[in-house]
């Protein structure tokens, strides 16, 4: 069967839009420095104090706002940034904007809709665990994971740096942890897919190439690989990361690991770790190395028709979660009183007929036919690459020999003989 035209918009274009996002997100990384200590402690703080989100169903009850410890007047006072300034707010959300913040804090991957450039030279790979994404926190004699609705997953003792009340002490008041895992049910182990903050010091400025050789030199180190015992309920383990060769790629998508796979994810070597969405890092899954390529709906069957999530905004345009959001659409606003949405609103929309149209790789036209709200434990609309991943799934997918032959094309040939050259 001749290959869909879908495919030439995503494939690869002279630049796609993915790959100029890519290069952007790249050169503002190196623009943007932060006080990445600042965010770190700010960050781990929220996680130890904030109270977890209460169920749905359930009315909020009345509590009195927690302060950060590290939120002290004099500090809010120093001319801090605005970002700084929400995280130290935090504890002060209440749904649903602690699910969103939450959330944002997490380096989150783009769907794969393009191969990227320099496949082999500049990327990582790995299987993904399936579980529950969470940030795991260490500080003060205790451990903490949340999950990326700020509702906490487990409260115990680690062999993490301060993670327990240890008969040798708990350690300093600047020792802690922030990693970044997938829990995994089946064998109850903290998969670590990336470090934030290791033993008090800031990664949020570092490139992944630096944060993967930290993680595996110091996780081991620590401990936290050893089998559960009374100061360290969990275990711990690193996920092996591969350079994105053809071996590489080939081991992480079907070499044997100790976890359920649920996809591949692809690093950017570069990348320093990036709240919310980034196209530094993606995602890809297939029917081989995941239970769930195509989304289901509520009754975890696939839908005949693909179905998005969307936000509502003040002017009534349909939007993604990206910065800046991707507009599906405008609704009438008829419609929107005589169905009583308001701005902000999360809505389920499926795709009709017209599915959706493309000039040049870039979205012209979605026929979206309207379900109803989402359902209220979402944090976030789709994003631009989920909708195309997703659709691209359905109508003509990126194939893992697509990905393979991408890293024996002639372009990433050359680009070897001139890494070669270079180097010489």
């Amino acid at each position: 069967m001749a290959p869909h035209d879908l495919r030439r918009p995503f494939k690869r274009a002279a630049i796609s839009d993915q790959q100029k996002r890519r290069e952007l997100s790249l050169l503002r990384q190196a623009q943007n420095r932060r006080d990445a200590q600042q965010q770190a402690r700010c960050l781990a703080s929220s996680i130890l104090s904030l109270q977890s989100p209460v169920p749905e169903s359930e009315p909020e009850p009345e509590q009195p706002d927690i302060e950060l410890e590290t939120a002290t007047e004099a500090e809010q006072e120093s001319g801090a940034s605005s970002k700084d300034l929400d995280v130290r707010r935090a504890s002060k959300l209440r749904r649903p904007q602690v699910r969103k913040w939450f959330a944002r804090q997490l380096m989150l991957p783009e769907w794969m809709i393009d191969v990227p450039d320099r496949l082999s030279q500049d990327w990582y790979v790995l299987a993904r665990p399936s579980g529950k994404r969470c940030f795991v926190v260490s500080s003060n004699g205790t451990t903490v994971s949340r999950q990326r609705n700020g509702s906490i997953l487990h409260h115990f003792p680690s062999a993490l740096p301060a993670g327990a009340k240890t008969r040798d002490g708990s350690g300093s008041a600047q020792s802690y942890c922030i990693l970044d895992c997938i829990f995994h049910e089946l064998d109850q182990t903290y998969y670590v897919i990336d470090v934030v903050c290791w033993n008090g010091y800031s990664l949020y400025d570092c490139t992944a190439e630096f944060r993967f050789y930290w993680l595996n030199s110091k996780l081991e180190e620590s401990g936290a690989c050893s089998p559960p015992s009374y100061y360290h309920k969990y275990r711990f383990s690193a996920v092996p990361v591969y350079n994105c060769d053809q071996d590489g790629l080939y081991t992480a998508y079907t070499g044997a690991v100790p976890y359920v796979k649920d996809g591949l994810l692809f690093y950017n070597k570069h990348a320093h770790y990036q709240t919310g969405n980034t196209p530094l890092v993606l995602v890809w899954k297939d029917e081989n190395c995941s239970q769930y390529v195509i989304d289901t709906d509520s009754k975890g069957e696939i839908p005949s028709q693909q179905q998005v999530v969307l936000e509502l905004q003040d002017n009534r345009q349909l939007v993604t979660s990206d910065d800046p959001p991707v507009v599906f659409g405008c609704l009438d606003a008829d419609m929107i009183q005589q169905s009583g949405l308001d701005s902000g609103n999360l809505l389920r929309f499926a795709f009709s007929d017209g599915g959706l149209s493309f000039s040049d790789g870039k979205l012209e036209k979605a026929d979206l036919n309207y379900l109803g709200k989402s359902n209220r434990a979402r944090a976030f609309a789709d994003s631009y690459s989920k909708v195309l991943f997703q659709y691209t799934v359905r109508h003509s997918p990126l194939k893992i020999d697509d990905l393979l032959a991408s890293i024996n094309s002639p372009d990433d040939q050359e680009n070897k003989s001139c890494d070669i050259e270079m180097a010489g």
